[in-house]
């Protein structure tokens, strides 16, 4: 389906008359078709319609006006994904909406507040032109001066960011985050607002949303980062606002039968990937972000760097897989000659060892073990690089072998985590030697993944985690 199709050509249309009883949605489906906008597309305008009343839920939809739209389409083009002509579709959508399904002139209405900046009229990006008073949200800034500017706003909290040396991921999760706070109060300017609209916020979460006890932790860090790091602004304590209830959850854990049957279900590099993952009990970013020297045959370990909490630590190598594993770096190794030949084999490393050793992004040493197939854009440099294997390809080999092995629970890469915890148990190891192997900061965090194992071998001896049997080989 071709969801940028455009419109036909047709001239400006004028406001229609007033409907005192519109049809939703199908009233709405039958002026889109007369405004010519062909019939796959209109279930995606009824979808930016409803996105704009999603956001002010306590209005009526006859109160939302141009600064509204416009706010609309301010956060629209702020995601991080938005494309040119999804703001134009949007822009449309809302357009025909109010001025030809329920007859309200856009351009008449008052503006929002005293001493906002007039709305002029612009022709919309496309061929199809209606009369209004909407700003283009590509080119016209906020109408009024405490408006956040989001193209300046999103650069000053990535480069802090970066400055600090988060991992992407956290960038990704904390700018969504501060952009959900920032639009929940119509683009504000974080600036002008503080502890109050914060507290709101944050209740709003566990009130209204019912988020998760961890995600509102993670919101909560996002905007204190951006209140304190970003901003420069102390903005007092957090203890005091309404947390989402944290319920106990005991993990998923295969028995080892099934476990068998998982690994018979998956081959190629995706069940090299699965079996190293369940004998080393790495998480899935560990495994998958592995460089060439962090494999250590002759030592029968594996270093896993920068794990969660920025800390690095030694799994044991499971002997089962040493072959195999062998095997896949002489395959690696020519991948590796084949990029230099084309020159496109520099790879991403930590920007400090990349000032320090200059040769480092172009190093066999400091390959992946595990590369994507193709090159893909490095978000931060823009630079072309093979990166490693998406999670996401591992996570659907696993999903497929749990249904082929018909596991009758919900069998996602952490679960072999856990299993890897509780089996190692099961077999006699003492739970200091696994809290270390799977980098926990606190033993009870490897008490509740260990899924209750953990109490019935705490008098077992100490033997060290590279005296560890990893399960793997005990199939």
């Amino acid at each position: 389906m071709n969801t940028k199709q455009q419109m036909p050509d047709r001239t400006v249309l004028p406001v229609a008359s007033f409907n005192p009883n519109p049809k939703w949605p199908g009233g709405y489906f039958e002026v889109l078709a007369e405004a010519g906008v062909p019939e796959n597309l209109h279930g995606f305008y009824a979808h930016w319609v409803r996105q704009l009343f999603n956001r002010y839920p306590d209005r009526s939809r006859r109160s939302l006006g141009p600064q509204e739209i416009s706010d609309f389409l301010e956060s629209v083009r702020a995601e991080e994904s938005a494309k040119d002509w999804q703001l134009s579709q949007a822009r449309d959508a809302l357009i025909l909406y109010y001025e030809q399904f329920r007859g309200i002139p856009l351009r008449k209405m008052p503006p929002p507040s005293a001493g906002a900046a007039s709305l002029s009229a612009t022709p919309m990006p496309r061929k199809v032109e209606v009369s209004t008073s909407i700003p283009s949200p590509q080119h016209t800034p906020s109408a009024t001066s405490d408006r956040v500017d989001w193209r300046l706003f999103k650069v000053a909290v990535v480069e802090c960011l970066r400055v600090k040396n988060y991992a992407i991921a956290t960038e990704k999760n904390y700018w969504f985050w501060i952009r959900k706070f920032v639009t929940h109060y119509q683009g504000r300017k974080p600036s002008l607002m503080g502890a109050n609209e914060i507290h709101a916020y944050l209740g709003h979460l566990a009130v209204n949303e019912h988020v998760a006890a961890s995600t509102q932790n993670q919101a909560l860090n996002a905007i204190v980062f951006l209140y304190r790091d970003v901003l420069k602004q102390d903005v007092g304590d957090f203890s005091s606002f309404p947390r989402a209830r944290r319920g106990k959850r005991l993990p998923v854990v295969c028995s080892r039968e099934e476990v068998q049957r998982l690994l018979q279900g998956v081959d190629g590099v995706e069940a090299l990937i699965i079996r190293l993952l369940y004998g080393t009990g790495m998480r899935v970013s560990e495994g998958l972000r592995l460089r060439v020297q962090d494999i250590h045959f002759d030592r029968n370990e594996i270093t896993v760097r920068a794990g969660k909490g920025d800390k690095d630590r030694r799994v044991p190598f499971p002997n089962s897989l040493k072959d195999p594993l062998h095997a896949h770096l002489d395959w690696r190794r020519r991948l590796f000659e084949e990029d230099r030949e084309k020159n496109m084999h520099e790879v991403h490393v930590p920007k400090a060892l990349a000032r320090k050793y200059k040769s480092a992004p172009f190093d066999w040493l400091w390959q992946y073990v595990f590369p994507a197939d193709d090159y893909s854009k490095d978000p931060r440099s823009a630079t072309m690089k093979r990166h490693h294997i998406h999670a996401s390809r591992i996570q659907r080999a696993v999903k497929r072998a749990a249904n082929e092995a018909k596991i009758q629970s919900r069998i996602t890469p952490h679960t072999l985590r856990h299993c890897f915890a509780t089996h190692l148990l099961e077999a006699g190891q003492d739970i200091r030697t696994v809290q270390e192997l799977l980098g926990h900061a606190d033993v009870k965090t490897t008490i509740r993944q260990a899924h209750g194992w953990a109490m019935i071998y705490t008098h077992v001896l100490n033997k060290g985690p590279l005296g560890v049997v990893s399960p793997l080989d005990t199939l």
